[in-house]
């Protein structure tokens, strides 16, 4: 069973998500912020991160970074986030726009445990049309 960490700040979407993770067959732990979340990613081994991005003082950019330069680097991460145009460098493996049916959480959850991380990037051509250079993302923003 997949051990994922949740790090979200809003206690009810934790909640929530938790449960439906849990319903879906994964060990979740969930994280009450970005402090939380780096101190249980730092004393525990993860198989997934999945981590809001916007997020008071430690945000979702501020944890994959953590986990990018940590000593397990590979770790997958998804990001989700009300505000996905808001979103720095190329650090996430995939980010799934809120609100987002509990299938395209699943989708990206499958491809990270499948994948490995593989941080995604548009190409050129996409972040001139979309306006969103050096953003990550994932063909799931679309769903």
């Amino acid at each position: 069973m997949p051990n994922i960490l949740l790090v979200d700040d809003e206690g009810v979407v934790s909640d929530v998500l938790g449960q439906i993770l849990t319903r879906l067959g994964y060990h979740v732990e969930i994280a009450s912020g970005g402090h939380a979340g780096l101190r249980m990613f730092d004393g525990r081994v993860y198989d997934l991160v999945i981590t809001d991005i916007l997020m008071p003082e430690i945000d979702g950019h501020s944890m994959a970074r953590h986990i990018r330069s940590s000593e397990r680097p590979k770790t997958p991460i998804i990001g989700i986030s009300g505000t996905p145009w808001l979103l720095e460098g190329n650090m996430f493996d995939s980010v799934i726009a809120k609100p987002f049916n509990i299938q395209a959480l699943r989708n990206a959850i499958d491809d990270a445990m499948e994948n490995g991380s593989k941080p995604r990037k548009l190409t050129e051509s996409q972040e001139q049309n979309q306006g969103l250079r050096g953003v990550s993302t994932s063909p799931l923003l679309a769903t």
